[in-house]
């Protein structure tokens, strides 16, 4: 019987922790080498670089009175302002929809940085909604709390989409039009912390600048809105299986990048989803990865060209996942052992990682909760110039990750 067919019991864990200590030797070399890609990877990273005058000018415009920046609406703006709600909605469907308008916007406008860094966050957001209902976590979480987890990820994924997009749209719009139309974005409903940065981006075309400003933004909106929100608090984030989600995985950002016909993952894991500082600081991390290292860069592009989004993680990593069920669901008793690292073990099959819509129903999106959550210009400490990681490299990060969810199912299936 081989390997990817042996089943797991007693006898196959001791036999597991009697090897670790040659896989503990394995996984140190891998490491080790990874470290050296990092650094030589590092060699032609570049700053993203921030200009304090360029700060201290968005500071006096954002000490402007409220008051003093609002702006009636013609017929021909409110008949503007209803179309981009209109394409907004149009898109806002689920997550794969939401997705790909982020990558057709970057592809028309390339100075649109935050589009293509939105395009593979939310990429990382379908993968964890259909996780949901892949192999292995419907054996850790029950029906109800993975209905919850999926509720949590597609709010945020919705909310930001929707509050970001029209954004997008109105820049798109004053291209055409060959004149500013931000003095409309409270007309759909966005923060006046945005104008300011919008109308600073229109003279001084700093991509940076507009980048980290929507980054700060989009974690902020959604603060109050998803992360505070006491239903979501009562039934994800401060339930106890939620805090085990680095065993779960939920807290890993992978970027998919393409070296010839090989696919590696960066990115980055974020500790504590509950902290806004780290969300924002991590996105500008994942930031310097996506355009401080010109290799990666351009393997994203290949990678986000060439493989369209269909929440499947069989579209980064076809020789691990299946987005068709290959065998049908077995009782936890009669599991068997199928990953070695990030490969699978002789004859087992790849595991199912269904696309979205296999997975889930498209979901209504209720209204964003009203209110503007600017209130000082302290959120600009956030403008720094900002230094791709150190550590970046994943590949070797999640296939690691990966092997401890089947451990915990397996072992799991040791206390039936």
């Amino acid at each position: 019987m081989t390997a990817g067919n042996h089943r797991w019991n007693g006898k196959d864990l001791l036999k597991k922790l009697v090897e670790w200590p040659g896989e503990a030797v394995v996984w140190m070399k891998a490491k080790l080498h990874t470290e050296d890609y990092e650094k030589h990877m590092l060699h032609t990273s570049r700053p993203l670089e921030v200009d304090a005058a360029s700060v201290e000018t968005l500071r006096r415009r954002l000490q402007t009175p409220a008051a003093a920046i609002g702006a009636s609406a013609g017929p021909a703006d409110r008949t503007l302002v209803e179309r981009i709600r209109r394409e907004t909605d149009r898109l806002n469907l689920n997550n794969v929809t939401r997705t790909e308008a982020y990558r057709r916007m970057y592809s028309r406008h390339p100075e649109l940085h935050w589009a293509l860094l939105a395009h593979m966050v939310s990429r990382n957001g379908g993968w964890c909604m259909t996780d949901l209902q892949g192999e292995l976590l419907p054996y850790l979480l029950s029906e109800e709390q993975r209905r919850n987890v999926f509720a949590f990820l597609e709010r945020a994924n919705a909310l930001i989409f929707g509050d970001a997009y029209p954004q997008l749209l109105l820049y798109e719009e004053s291209l055409r039009q060959r004149r500013p139309l931000f003095h409309l974005l409270p007309h759909l409903g966005v923060s006046r912390f945005m104008r300011g940065v919008w109308e600073q981006f229109w003279q001084e075309r700093s991509p940076i600048m507009l980048t980290i400003g929507l980054i700060v933004n989009e974690q902020h909106y959604i603060e109050d809105r998803v992360v505070r929100h006491p239903h979501f608090r009562r039934t994800v984030l401060d339930t106890l299986f939620f805090h085990t989600q680095s065993v779960l995985q939920l807290n890993q950002v992978v970027f998919p990048y393409q070296e010839g016909r090989l696919i590696r993952l960066g990115g980055l894991i974020l500790e504590d989803f509950s902290s806004r500082k780290e969300r924002i600081e991590v996105g500008k991390k994942l930031y310097g990865i996506l355009f401080g290292l010109p290799s990666v860069h351009q393997g994203i592009l290949r990678f986000a060209s060439g493989k369209p989004h269909t929440g499947s993680r069989a579209d980064f990593w076809p020789h691990l996942f299946s987005a068709r069920r290959l065998s049908p669901p077995v009782p936890r008793g009669e599991l068997k052992e199928r990953l070695d690292g990030c490969r699978l073990r002789p004859g087992a099959l790849p595991l199912y990682s269904p696309p979205l819509e296999a997975a889930w129903n498209d979901q209504p999106v209720a209204p964003p909760e009203p209110g503007d959550w600017f209130r000082s210009p302290e959120v600009l400490d956030f403008f720094r110039t900002i230094e791709p990681p150190a550590s970046f490299e994943m590949t070797q990060a999640y296939g690691a990750g990966l092997g401890r969810i089947e451990l915990a199912v397996l072992a799991g299936d040791l206390l039936e």
